[in-house]
């Protein structure tokens, strides 16, 4: 049985997409930031970081989203998440992983124009492809979600960014995206306007 401790809008929002994606039933269990769920003695038994998200492995828990995109896709390989079959295309597929959550996660830490140079960077690698591998895969789930959530604290102008902005355009059509963000918002989570459009610019 498996179960996701997720805070709407997160981090976690990544392995939601990628569960829904499966099609395995799962358990849901949202916890709130601003009620400090995740700094409650019951979930800080469960991840002493108090971090979301938490995978429950029939009651084993697997934290850090790469780890467990990399579980599910290895655990279900018929939903052809990651291109086992092709030692190069996963040797990228772990590329893209240690760039997103090295470079691209902490970005925003470092300043808004560190942020807008990594993220030129990941438009540039990313190009015009389709999807990141060639294949659909969990590197475009992880993209996706870092992708949307900081587009908030950039100022860009129209037009930049435009491959990610395609790839955003892409991801949004897919049923698990729209059923991961309905779920999300079913539990209090109030999706930026910004979000289901095609532009490259959020608001402040």
């Amino acid at each position: 049985m498996l179960t996701l401790y997720f805070a709407p809008g997160s981090s976690s929002f990544a392995p939601h997409i990628a569960l829904n994606e499966i099609g395995v039933p799962y358990e849901q269990r949202p916890l709130s930031f601003d009620k400090k769920e995740t700094r409650s003695p019951a979930y800080l038994a469960i991840n002493p970081e108090g971090k979301v998200p938490t995978l429950l492995i029939d009651a084993r828990p697997l934290t850090e989203v790469a780890a467990i995109l990399f579980y599910l896709a290895r655990t279900y390989p018929a939903a052809q998440l990651l291109p086992f079959s092709d030692p190069e295309g996963e040797a990228r597929a772990i590329s893209w992983m240690s760039f997103i959550a090295s470079t691209l996660h902490p970005a925003r830490n470092k300043g808004i124009e560190h942020t807008r140079n990594v993220y030129d960077i990941a438009d540039k690698r990313l190009g015009t492809k389709e999807w990141v591998l060639g294949p659909y895969s969990i590197v475009d789930i992880h993209l996706f979600r870092l992708y949307w959530r900081l587009m908030a604290a950039l100022d860009l102008p129209q037009g930049a960014l435009p491959n990610l902005a395609a790839h955003h355009a892409r991801m949004m059509a897919r049923p698990a995206v729209q059923r991961t963000c309905a779920i999300e918002k079913s539990v209090g989570y109030e999706m930026p306007e910004w979000f289901a459009g095609q532009g490259t610019r959020a608001p402040a």
